[in-house]
């Protein structure tokens, strides 16, 4: 007697939202960036280079970039809780252990595409938003201790001035940090773009990027 079975296809995971590379034909592009993080990562990133080049040789100038710096990491932290898919950070922070096997799968040129941001792509926004505040923070702060001005200058007034070139110290030192961050976040944008062949610069100006 023969029993006939029926053989039952798993169920893919749609949960994930990675991309393996494929020979089939693509897909649509999507629309992955939407306006509200397009404009925060361009605005954020001139506030900080403004900030950066000029330093205190312009300090009205210096101090307005750092303002604009910290009222857009408000904003963006807040769209991480409410914004749109791709832009919550339960979308993209990942653990450490997914970090480090997808930065083992990038160096062995093997690291699936993700639409959003990718395991190590997201670590590298967590560290930058915190480098960014606190570079912004200790500025606040050394603008109160030298200059008495600013939101934080009756806190500030009256210490002794060797918190002033501490603060000086932690803040140049918090700047410096962050222009490292930068470097290798571009060095990090570069290698996915080739691996994946896709401009992902032109992806965070339009928002859109293909499908597969």
């Amino acid at each position: 007697m023969t029993t006939n079975a029926t053989a039952t296809a798993p169920t893919p995971d749609l949960s994930v939202d990675v991309e393996a590379n494929s020979d089939s034909a693509a897909s649509p592009p999507i629309r992955v960036w939407d306006p509200l993080v397009r404009s925060f990562h361009w605005l954020l990133a001139a506030a900080f280079a403004t900030a950066y080049i000029v330093e205190d040789h312009a300090l009205d100038i210096h101090v307005w970039a750092g303002y604009l710096a910290l009222s857009l990491i408000g904003v963006r932290l807040l769209w991480g809780l409410i914004g749109t898919r791709h832009a919550r950070f339960r979308d993209f922070v990942r653990g450490p252990t997914q970090i480090l096997a997808y930065l083992k799968n990038l160096f062995s040129l093997h690291a699936p595409r993700y639409l959003g941001h990718n395991p190590a792509g997201g670590a590298m926004i967590v560290l930058l938003l915190v480098a960014i505040l606190a570079t912004g923070l200790t500025g606040i702060a050394l603008y109160g201790a030298e200059e008495f001005a600013g939101p934080l200058a009756p806190m500030m007034r009256g210490l002794p001035e060797f918190w002033g070139e501490a603060l000086e110290e932690t803040h140049e030192f918090l700047a410096n940090a962050t222009l490292a961050l930068v470097v290798l976040h571009l060095l990090g944008v570069a290698v996915s773009s080739l691996l994946h062949r896709e401009n992902l610069v032109k992806a965070m100006i339009t928002g859109v990027k293909r499908g597969s």
